[in-house]
């Protein structure tokens, strides 16, 4: 059962006071199901930054895992006080960022890849790709262009668990599409406010970003120096 909003907004004021120290010492059993606990462990570093600078007051966070193949659901919506799993799904990479498997990420327009990082959701709108929602990037040099160059969530009949069956996804010009029957329903959940966060293990993210676990970003950049 979710806790009251009174209740919740405590707990989240003890989960700040410990994090990430908090967020390191989590038991196995503590991290929702099918998220790596590396992946969990930044993911969280990065909600408390976007909720210490002011950027998010939502206990919403979405996690894309995009070093999992575009064929198994690599997006989840998790309550960050409860660790409950709120909704999942299919989400495709941009084109330039790989086949299967997206292994090449950019904060340039025209590169047609996707953005790492940590986002704020923006109000749902209706555009060319129907009903979408805005992100906005909050790490300078990494995807802080995210706006500029167009990247949000929308639907596409290109992504489904259909065509993952088969093996094979559609991909996007740098947006992270989900299935058309499930946009309206993860953007309603996730709009205004909340916290996206896109990881892949890059060289260059894991060195450069400041809303990451940097104990768990050092270990990341050791193993594979």
């Amino acid at each position: 059962m979710t806790p009251p909003p009174t209740l919740r907004t405590g707990l989240f004021a003890v989960l700040l006071a410990v994090a990430p120290a908090g967020v390191a010492a989590q038991e196995p059993d503590a991290i929702p199901g099918g998220i790596s606990p590396e992946v969990f462990r930044h993911a969280l570093a990065a909600h408390k930054e976007a909720t210490t600078e002011g950027k998010t007051t939502s206990l919403t966070l979405t996690i894309i895992d995009y070093s999992r193949p575009d064929t198994v659901r690599r997006l989840w919506v998790v309550d960050v006080v409860t660790r409950e799993i709120l909704d999942s799904d299919y989400v495709a990479h941009g084109e330039g960022s790989g086949d299967r498997f997206a292994t090449h990420f950019s904060n340039r327009d025209g590169t047609h890849q996707s953005s790492l990082g940590t986002f704020i959701t923006g109000l749902p709108y209706e555009g060319i790709r129907g009903h979408s929602l805005r992100l906005y990037g909050l790490e300078p040099g990494i995807n802080d262009n995210a706006y500029a160059r167009g990247l949000v969530f929308h639907g596409t009949t290109g992504v489904s668990a259909a065509k993952a069956l088969r093996g094979s996804q559609g991909r996007t010009e740098g947006c992270p599409a989900v299935p058309s029957e499930s946009a309206r329903r993860l953007i309603a959940r996730i709009a205004n406010g909340s916290v996206v966060f896109a990881w892949y293990p890059d060289r260059e993210f894991l060195e450069k970003s400041g809303f990451l676990d940097r104990g768990a970003a050092a270990e990341r950049l050791g193993a594979i120096e």
